[in-house]
């Protein structure tokens, strides 16, 4: 019963993984039939390539910067979405509108809101009386910018998640620290949140990984630009494997990347299974 399974995961995970190592050795261009190989000469320019170093350190940024904001946001909607009023079906809709819109398309559509010429939003500066923006003129306001749309998109994830484990949380224990005499803050603070420890792990881990591994919404918006300034890990890849002709020199990145997601997914998911708490 699992071998279709199985052979699904060996052709389309192991055997790349493998092949990516194995090219990653080499000086392979991605089209010829003819290479070398080279050793870890890859890996050593790597970590003098201060394009690379931008690239990872812009790819942290997104992945750590987009689950803070998202998570921060996918509790408040939550918390509010819990209580009852007229609409909030709606409401939800709303929220979780983007999600289902390719990353690719959300890409675009807030590119016509912050381009320089006819952008909307330098339209409304101009509408009253100020001086246009690039906004995407300075790399790391157009980091900032990638990453609060990343945000912006996936939020309504980790508001399902939340809003779910509010629900799961028995409505005795809050009756009871009302009782008690703990306010709205001292409930949350107590009980809410520290019990929501296991959908705050699978909110996190979740938006975390897509931040690490983000690609389309930085190629809608900037290709990278200015110059290297707002490259992804996985961005970087893109150019060094098509633009640049460089496929071993794209899959070592790509090793290093897998590494990276692989090795701050495990010490995440860590951190906050200790401080899961049962009921």
């Amino acid at each position: 019963m699992y071998a279709p399974a199985l052979c699904l995961f060996l052709l389309f995970v192991a055997y790349p993984l493998l092949s990516g190592i194995h090219i990653s050795f080499t000086n392979w261009n991605g089209y010829s039939q003819k290479y070398a190989y080279i050793g870890f000469e890859n890996y050593s320019k790597l970590m003098a390539d201060p394009r690379f170093k931008k690239a990872l350190l812009n790819t942290l940024v997104y992945g750590f910067g987009s689950a803070l904001l998202q998570n921060m946001f996918g509790v408040l909607y939550a918390l509010l979405l819990n209580m009852k009023f007229g609409s909030r079906m709606l409401v939800r809709t709303v929220i979780y509108m983007p999600v289902i819109v390719a990353q690719l398309i959300m890409g675009y559509i807030f590119y016509f809101l912050v381009q320089y010429d006819g952008g909307a939003f330098n339209d409304l500066l101009a509408a009253i009386g100020l001086e246009p923006v690039d906004w995407m003129a300075e790399g790391r306001r157009a980091v900032w910018i990638i990453t609060a749309i990343n945000a912006f998109q996936f939020v309504g994830t980790s508001m399902i998640i939340y809003l779910a484990g509010i629900q799961g949380i028995p409505p005795s224990l809050q009756e009871a620290a009302t009782i008690d005499g703990a306010g709205a803050w001292g409930r949350l603070r107590r009980i809410t949140l520290p019990l929501l420890i296991p959908a705050i792990t699978t909110s996190f881990m979740l938006n975390l990984i897509g931040g690490l591994e983000l690609f389309a919404v930085v190629i809608s918006l900037t290709s990278g630009g200015p110059g290297f300034e707002s490259h992804s890990m996985s961005s970087l890849i893109n150019y060094f494997y098509f633009e640049n002709q460089n496929a071993g020199y794209a899959a070592a990145i790509g090793l290093i990347t897998f590494i990276l997601v692989l090795t701050v997914s495990w010490v995440m998911m860590n951190v906050f299974r200790k401080r899961e708490v049962e009921y």
